[in-house]
């Protein structure tokens, strides 16, 4: 049976332990990387999330993600081939085992993806408009009730909202809005 949804109010540990993830992902990894973002709920300030940190990490080409597993392995990082199906232009790890560990997403893409893109202009959008990611929050509270144990379902449950936002994030980059 799967664990419940979860979310809980924002905690300010959570760039602290963003940081402190990143320098140990740097030190491993770091010749490889092009650049390295905090995403998801827990990289916008006052937004509620599930207990998880979701790390961005931008590569040249996703080949070279195969030279980061046993590295990233060595730091306590489980390499999850099998999301590929859903989503080819990412490599998917995780680490921690909730709720002892803190537990760590960390998502692997090319630099130039649609991936990489969509997720910095909604976590910029989200930090730029409270009122946003203060509706956020209250979806993502109502679908946890909702979905409980269904973690797939919450997902996908807040996909539309998500999808509402890029486009005014991307209007507002043409602009020059941030």
């Amino acid at each position: 049976m799967s664990r419940p949804v979860r979310i809980e109010d924002y905690g300010p540990q959570r760039p602290i332990l963003y940081e402190e993830e990143k320098c140990h992902i740097l030190e491993i990894i770091g010749d490889m990387i092009v650049r390295i973002e905090h995403i998801g709920s827990t990289s916008v300030p006052n937004l509620g999330a599930k207990p998880i940190i979701d790390i961005m990490v931008a590569v040249n080409r996703l080949s070279d993600a195969e030279k980061c597993i046993k590295p990233l392995q060595r730091i306590g990082y489980k390499y999850q081939p099998e999301h590929e199906t859903s989503i080819p232009e990412r490599r998917f790890f995780h680490k921690g085992n909730p709720p002892k560990e803190q537990h760590y997403h960390l998502h692997m893409v090319e630099r130039t993806s649609d991936f990489w893109k969509r997720h910095l202009l909604f976590r910029d959008y989200l930090r730029t408009h409270p009122k946003a990611a203060q509706e956020y929050y209250d979806l993502k509270k109502r679908l946890a009730i909702e979905y409980d144990t269904d973690r797939e379902g919450y997902t996908e449950a807040k996909t539309s909202f998500i999808e509402s936002i890029v486009p005014k994030a991307k209007a507002e980059e043409r602009n020059g809005a941030h």
